[in-house]
């Protein structure tokens, strides 16, 4: 994304800035030129961040979230309930889930949801992690997903695939919002829609 008189090295970082969401060439070009106008060891510790941000930061083995190394530290975390897991489509999504400070299990985490339209099938979804995790003990899990079209289709997949499981399944409450994602609510939200879950109708054989 070049500009008539820019120089090749500005241009290529506008460019990789554009491709970000988000971010289009007007906000890239000011960032652009915001990083060219300060000292030079900004740039060189933003690029050290990014070249740690890909060899020291991965996903838990166990729950698919953040994790440092192998596991995560929700995992981990000896005073959590292992028996209650609350499952979300992104890693993402457990961060805002940990803003209200009140959940005390521990998470599962998709990464994704189920979408025809974008050829997104149960195929691509973190299930048999999910499978083994139930299989080795939980007591309720609780279905975290958005309150969108497809986070309501894998909210219903979920129940369906787990019915027959001794577990109790519930779904987090109507404090979000239909069509909310969870990425842009508040705390206080979605500590309430987690205290406020409900049980989920199991559908009859």
């Amino acid at each position: 994304m070049y500009f008539p008189g820019m120089p090749a090295p500005l241009g290529r970082v506008v460019e990789m800035l554009a491709s970000l969401p988000g971010i289009g060439p007007k906000t890239a070009m000011r960032l652009g030129l915001n990083l060219l106008s300060r000292p030079a060891e900004d740039s060189q510790a933003l690029a050290g961040a990014l070249k740690e941000l890909h060899e020291q930061v991965g996903f838990c083995e166990r729950c698919g979230c953040f994790a440092e190394q192998g596991h995560c530290q929700f995992c981990d975390h000896l005073k959590r309930d292992a028996s209650v897991i609350c499952v979300v489509e992104q890693p993402v999504d457990v961060l805002m889930m940990e803003r209200g400070h009140g959940f005390q299990g521990v998470y599962h985490v998709l990464h994704g949801r189920l979408s025809p339209i974008d050829g997104i099938g149960p195929e691509s979804l973190k299930l048999p992690a999910l499978d083994r995790r139930l299989a080795a003990g939980v007591r309720e899990l609780i279905l975290a997903t958005s309150a969108t079209v497809d986070g309501e289709a894998t909210a219903h997949f979920l129940a369906r695939r787990y019915q027959t499981a001794d577990v109790v399944i519930s779904r987090i409450s109507r404090g979000v919002p239909e069509g909310g994602e969870l990425e842009y609510l508040d705390e206080h939200t979605l500590s309430r829609a987690l205290d406020q879950r409900v049980l989920w109708e199991r559908a009859q054989p």
